[in-house]
């Protein structure tokens, strides 16, 4: 599975291709996995992958593991972070049928500085007529019925982030955050589990339901290549940023480096 370089989507035919633009979102199906991956690699995580095996990028300070593995069941997203200063260790997973559009709201919120503002995970929820209820469980219901976040807390010290969605066949897909898991990164995740935009699926890989909607549309492979390279030159753009601003802000001076501080000292001797 590992990629040395990636040399794009495009096939060698240019010949217009039927897709679909799915809503819900989270009823469209898993999708590609490199919507996730090649974000990731973009975005200067280190891939760890071996070929023919499971999916592993880690963070470049080596404190995020990303794994996808489609061998094992149920098999999915397994997403887990270190302990650190005033951060306990926590753990997330998404199951194969996870939407990779809702699994890029986690983990493209990895690849970013923490906002400076207070995170509200039911915000997104509610902006987008969710309805939460609060009883033993604190939860958001999509309006259709169909998807659902809820902080789920059986017993004292004991929670967990939950998330899931179902059609008129039975549960699709779960999601599961441990309750130490940064609160801006389960915000990411519900912002995108509530984006009411559609998502594109080539004929073929449209899930059999009649609780979605779904608009045909031709796209022919470059325009298609197109808009899947824009995310990722977004992403080396970003990081080129990042790392530019690190390596050029100037260094703090310590109070005691200058004249004035030691001139300070001496005259209190």
């Amino acid at each position: 599975m590992k990629q040395q370089q990636w040399a794009g989507w495009a096939p060698g035919a240019q010949q217009a291709e039927q897709h679909y633009l799915v809503e819900p979102r989270y009823l469209a199906g898993g999708g590609d996995i490199r919507f996730v991956s090649e974000f990731l690699r973009a975005s200067g995580w280190n891939d760890k992958s071996k070929t023919g095996g499971p999916l592993v990028f880690d963070s470049p300070d080596k404190s995020v593991r990303i794994g996808y593995d489609p061998f094992t069941q149920p098999g999915g997203w397994t997403i887990s972070g270190k302990a650190a200063r005033g951060q306990e260790a926590w753990h997330a997973t998404f199951t194969r049928q996870v939407p990779v559009e809702i699994v890029a709201g986690f983990t493209d919120a990895l690849t970013r500085p923490r906002s400076a503002h207070a995170p509200n995970v039911w915000a997104p929820l509610q902006e987008q007529r969710w309805k939460t209820e609060q009883g033993q469980h604190f939860t958001a219901m999509s309006p259709d019925g169909g998807a659902w976040l809820q902080f789920h807390q059986s017993k004292p010290g004991e929670a967990l982030w939950w998330a899931g969605a179902r059609n008129e066949h039975g549960r699709i897909w779960d999601a599961s955050f441990t309750a130490s898991t940064p609160t801006h990164l389960v915000q990411a995740f519900s912002t995108a589990l509530a984006d009411p935009q559609q998502v594109m699926r080539p004929r073929g890989h449209v899930p059999p339901s009649t609780r979605i909607r779904t608009t045909s549309v031709s796209v022919r492979p470059e325009e298609l290549s197109a808009w899947q390279q824009a995310r990722v030159r977004a992403a080396r753009a970003a990081t080129w940023a990042r790392n530019s601003w690190a390596s050029t802000r100037p260094r703090r001076q310590t109070p005691t480096a200058g004249p004035y501080a030691q001139a300070g000292s001496r005259a209190r001797r």
